[in-house]
């Protein structure tokens, strides 16, 4: 395939770098082209049209290439409606409020243990559609609503099923801690956690029936605090899960030092951030995971993105998909986080590319266009990459294409 001509090219990096951070040059070229080879790796950038008349040629003159979107953060696995707590939050009731009354995740963790795989499947792979129309190559998904051994396996063989069939990769993540089970106490959940669930989920990996990669927990005040969360995420590395979870979203915990200090690769949400957790982020390189849709929907206190930023955090950013948050638009979500929080539109799109990359440890293979990296692409069509997050809600994506195949295309 040639992408040939584009009036952009939005290479985002041209030395293999892992991050970018303030003001970064996103390596724009103009009136150039890519070459892909049929194992959908990107083999030539530039002025090489005449070098590739036998690939597959689309003609993207007065269009621009960015690298395909990278979602970090979503909770896509899950059953039932909960449309009406938008009503209730809108009329002033918290995250927690709601959630005491056995809505939020209690709600959706009934529905999911209720629910057979096959319909767990079929609301999976409705949202990776629209996901994929806003632009998403690579999508994070997380377990977390089944509150138990069985709840938490099948959903893990659903999002395992799904990805052998999805157009884009889908990444999985063990979230066993993501609320304390009915009757449970803190230290029961965790026992629960530690002893029945990850041994299970180790038993699996080592038949290749699931292949998560992520261990992720909800520290949170009331919930899975500083030492039950550094207890599990020791325990999910122990069977070889990257820690990489929940911190600081409705209260102030410390959780972003002790992301730190235990090597997590991310933390996401962030809105309680510390000055010394900002600090102790920038020094390990840990990617700070912002999801403004959340934010913006619960009215919560704004992370502090630009001191993160400033300051040498790796910051990406993700729809946090799911029935709370319920939006797959990765331009979306750039726009509310530079009209809200902060960000310059270079820094919101290495946010969804490069940073999201390294987030899911993929930093060497997506995330920018770059030779020898893999052929994943939205094609704008507008005249500057800015479009992407300018044009609110109803971005101008002409193609998406996955490993040098095209996914979705405006008719």
């Amino acid at each position: 395939m040639l992408l040939s001509q584009a009036k952009q090219i939005v290479c985002i990096s041209k030395t293999g770098e892992r991050f970018k951070f303030a003001n970064p040059d996103l390596c724009v070229l103009e009136n150039s082209s890519v070459a892909i080879n049929e194992q959908g790796v990107i083999v030539d950038i530039g002025d090489i049209d005449e070098k590739y008349q036998n690939y597959k040629i689309i003609d993207c003159r007065g269009r621009c290439v960015l690298p395909g979107l990278i979602d970090a953060h979503t909770h896509p696995c899950y059953a039932g409606d909960r449309s009406g707590e938008f009503k209730m939050k809108l009329e002033g009731a918290t995250y927690m409020e709601i959630h005491n009354k056995g809505g939020g995740i209690m709600y959706t963790s009934r529905c999911v243990n209720q629910a057979s795989q096959e319909e767990l499947e079929q609301i999976l792979e409705s949202g990776i559609k629209r996901a994929i129309r806003n632009g998403t190559t690579t999508m994070e998904a997380k377990s977390g609503f089944g509150l138990s051994t069985d709840g938490e396996v099948k959903q893990l063989l659903t999002i395992e099923a799904v990805s052998k069939r999805s157009p884009i990769e889908i990444v999985q993540t063990y979230l066993g801690a993501h609320a304390l089970p009915p009757g449970l106490s803190e230290k029961q959940a965790e026992q629960d956690v530690i002893q029945n669930q990850i041994p299970q989920i180790k038993k699996l990996m080592d038949e290749d029936k699931i292949h998560p990669e992520f261990v992720d927990v909800f520290c949170e005040k009331g919930i899975y605090e500083i030492e039950t969360t550094k207890n599990i995420l020791q325990e999910g590395a122990k069977i070889g899960l990257i820690p990489s979870f929940h911190g600081e979203e409705l209260n102030h915990l410390e959780s972003a030092k002790l992301g730190a200090d235990l090597g997590a690769i991310a933390i996401s949400h962030l809105e309680h951030l510390s000055q010394e957790g900002i600090k102790a982020m920038a020094e390990k390189k840990v990617v700070g995971v912002i999801l403004p849709t959340t934010q913006f929907i619960l009215k919560l206190q704004p992370p502090p993105v630009r001191e993160m930023i400033d300051s040498g955090v790796p910051t990406a950013l993700a729809t946090d998909y799911c029935p709370n948050a319920y939006c797959m638009s990765l331009p979306f979500t750039m726009s509310l986080a530079c009209l809200n929080l902060k960000m310059r539109p270079n820094e919101a799109l290495c946010a969804v590319t490069l940073n999201a990359a390294a987030a899911l440890n993929r930093h060497k293979k997506i995330g920018s266009i770059e030779v020898g990296k893999q052929g994943d692409f939205v094609i704008l069509d507008a005249p500057t990459w800015e479009h992407l997050i300018y044009q609110i809600a109803d971005s101008p994506i002409w193609k998406v294409i996955k490993k040098g195949k095209i996914v979705y295309e405006y008719l």
